[in-house]
């Protein structure tokens, strides 16, 4: 079951907001599943998000925003999503893959049983 969807992001960074944390939110509703976004501009939510990307997600020193994992009851979390360097509209179409892609079709029908 799972617990709660994360988004990790930058409220500057256009692939972030609004189209991926509008997406996280589509999610998390999807889901019956409470959002929890960590902003990389903020001290503390970016020490969380960097342990978070490091041990589950695409790391690099300069990792790419955003990323979205979703946490599960038992503690465990897969990555989702990442965004993309080029433009907006790429991980716009990621998004748009991703909602139509049987992962998470399942995912939902799992959650929802």
């Amino acid at each position: 079951m799972i617990k709660r969807v994360i988004i990790v992001l930058a409220q500057w960074c256009p692939h972030c907001v609004p189209l991926s944390l509008n997406n996280a939110k589509r999610m998390s509703d999807d889901l019956i599943v409470p959002l929890r976004v960590l902003d990389i501009d903020v001290p503390k939510q970016l020490e969380e998000a960097d342990m978070l990307v490091e041990k589950y997600g695409d790391w690099s020193e300069d990792y790419i925003i955003p990323q979205v994992f979703v946490e599960y009851a038992d503690r465990r979390v897969s990555h989702v999503f990442s965004g993309f360097s080029e433009g907006v509209s790429a991980t716009e179409a990621c998004w748009e893959s991703f909602f139509s892609s049987d992962y998470y079709k399942n995912l939902v029908r799992e959650q929802l049983g």
